[in-house]
């Protein structure tokens, strides 16, 4: 049983964000700047040190400009089918 901060599908959603962030052309302290919050908590959020509720997903990938459906389908499809909460 995998504990989910460390699962495939964060691990999926985190390199969906970074990868949408840095396509974006944004730095940590860009995004940070448009979240207004410190860049250590962009930080967090891409080391898996800080997991993000389905709220922050949508605001990230707001202030990023990617759509949020795009980074749920990216963690939904490396989530395994027995994966427990």
């Amino acid at each position: 049983m995998a504990k989910t901060i460390r699962s495939s599908g964060h691990e999926a959603l985190r390199e969906a964000l970074i990868a949408a962030r840095k396509a974006a052309g944004l730095t940590q302290e860009q995004l940070a700047t448009r979240l207004k919050q410190h860049q250590s908590f962009v930080a967090r959020v891409e080391s898996g040190e800080r997991r993000i509720d389905v709220v922050e997903l949508v605001v990230l990938a707001r202030a990023i400009g990617a759509d949020s459906r795009d980074l749920l389908a990216a963690t939904e499809a490396a989530t395994d089918p027995d994966h427990r909460i």
